[in-house]
This record gives C-alpha cells, structure tokens and sequence, in this order.
C-alpha cells in the first residue's frame, strides 16, 4: 500500500496528519502504517529490524523509514528530530514497538533480560511520548496510543518481565492522559491478545482490539481533581 484508498481500513480523510509509527516494519505497526497512508496522512516509521525495513521501504515508498533501537534515547532523539526537519511535527504517535521479553520462573529471569524487556516496552514509549509532547502542546493538539496488552489486565505465570512492563504502559498512559488533557491533548492505550506476528510466531502484542472487550484504557481528559 502506498496511500491508496482501501476497504480494509475505516473511510475516514486523514490528509495533512502527521503520524508516527515505532516498530512498523512488520506485524501490527505495518498495518497500523499502511492505514494511516491509505487514508492520505503523512508517515513515519522506525524499525530495529534492518531486513524487514528494507522490506518496508519498497511496500510503503511515501513513508519516512529509519533504523531506530527505541530502548536507546540518543536514537530516539535523532529519529524525531529527523522527523521534525522531514514531517513539520508529530500529529499522532503510535507507541508499537515491544517484546515479549523471557518466559521464566521469576529465579531464573537474568536482569540483563529483565531491564531488556523494561527498556523497550516501558522506556522506548517514554522516549517516544517526550519529544512529540512538546510540539502538540503548542498546537494544543495531539494524540498519543500507547501499545499495551491483556499481560496489562492480567496475570500470566512465568511472564512477569513482560506483565509488568505492560502493567506499566497502563500507568504512563493514565498520568499522560491526566497532565495532557488541558491541552487536548488525548492519551490512550489499547489491550491485545495472541496473534501471528512478523516473527512468524504468535506474541500478545499483535491483535484486534475488538476481540478483547473493557480492555481499551479511557482517561478523563483533563488535570487531576
């Protein structure tokens, strides 16, 4: 898809939208991307998977691609920065980018795993959410999704690094939305289940919302009471 209209996507005018996309060279960022082009925003994508990116840059050619390790913030720095100077600004970020981090008992998680799975999953969106804030809070407008999971609602035996780094993303969301409403500013995180992913395995980061009820994270927008 390269910006043409298409029936698998709402038909909504997104034209002049500038939009960003973390971890969109496959699975449900690709997707995500490919929706906002069809539907005539501007896009930017980033991936750490240089294969899949090239990939991406021939599939989706009106798209910004760049190389991006969300977990390091001198990279998502550099990356937005190129997007400011390509794009004009940031209308909409989709924070996507995550892993599934290990499956193990907790005695047996190492922490070079543990602060792996918290750095992209949690800190990657932080990163993401701090150099786009400032730019929608001067328009006074912006949106901002942040990727959770049912791991965000639920239990799950033997995934604690990944539970609790999408239990988190819960909680960045709801403050976000609390300190970023007064500039209509609108702060959200959806919650997945299991799907096939572009590692050709399934993960709970690739789904359809709709198929998990109560599971979309609304804030009232506005400061604290």
């Amino acid at each position: 898809m390269t910006g043409q209209p298409s029936s698998r996507f709402l038909p909504v005018d997104l034209s002049g939208s500038r939009v960003v996309v973390t971890a969109a060279a496959t699975g449900i960022g690709y997707t995500i991307a490919e929706a906002f082009l069809s539907r005539g925003a501007r896009v930017a994508i980033c991936d750490i998977n240089g294969e899949a990116l090239d990939k991406a840059t021939k599939s989706l050619p009106s798209a910004l691609v760049r190389h991006v390790d969300v977990a390091r913030a001198d990279a998502v720095a550099d990356f937005f920065a190129t997007v400011d100077k390509e794009m004009g600004g940031v209308d909409v970020l989709v924070n996507n980018a995550g892993i599934a981090g290990p499956t193990a008992n907790v005695e047996d998680v190492t922490p070079e795993a543990l602060a792996e799975t918290l750095d992209i999953n949690v800190a990657g969106q932080f990163y993401a959410a701090k150099h786009v804030t400032p730019g929608m809070k001067a328009r006074r407008k912006g949106c901002i999704i942040n990727l959770s999971s049912i791991a965000g609602r639920l239990a799950f035996a033997m995934r604690s690094p990944y539970a609790a780094s999408k239990w988190a993303v819960v909680g960045f969301t709801k403050s976000l939305a609390a300190e970023l409403g007064e500039y209509d500013i609108t702060v959200n995180a959806t919650g997945h289940q299991v799907s096939e992913s572009g590692w050709g395995h399934p993960t709970c980061d690739v789904t359809e919302t709709a198929a998990v009820p109560n599971l979309t994270i609304d804030y009232p927008v506005g400061p604290n009471p």
